[in-house]
């Protein structure tokens, strides 16, 4: 990793772990899901909640915490910019990416499904 990389991961992961509880998957979505991170979704869900989400809206696996996708929903709803981005299909995770800066991928291109379909949700 260049030091001009390593230095963005140095600013971008204490930021986005403090601010959203991010994970670093290195192609964030937080703009499509209501600044929820669905990378802790403990199955690791991009696209919506699994079959089961508890009635209170708590996660099927960690029956104490709230379902990613619920607290997602939510924030959406608060967000009238993102409000539609809810619907949209999610690209799967390159785990290739996991830890590096999802900033520097899609400035480096490396980040080319989300690119891809950000500029599509732009036109």
């Amino acid at each position: 990793m260049r030091i001009i990389e390593r230095l963005v991961v140095a600013v971008e992961k204490p930021l986005k772990e403090a601010v959203w509880d991010c994970r670093m998957c290195g192609q964030c979505i937080l703009h499509s899901t209501g600044l929820s991170c669905p990378m802790r979704c403990p199955k690791n869900l991009r696209n919506g909640p699994c079959g089961g989400v508890r009635a209170n809206g708590n996660c099927e696996v960690y029956a104490d915490k709230r379902c990613v996708w619920v607290e997602a929903w939510e924030g959406s709803r608060r967000l009238p910019v993102c409000r539609d981005h809810m619907t949209r299909v999610n690209p799967p995770v390159d785990w290739r990416l996991q830890g590096t800066s999802s900033w520097a991928n899609r400035a480096r291109g490396r980040d080319r499904r989300v690119s891809a379909a950000w500029r599509r949700e732009s036109e």
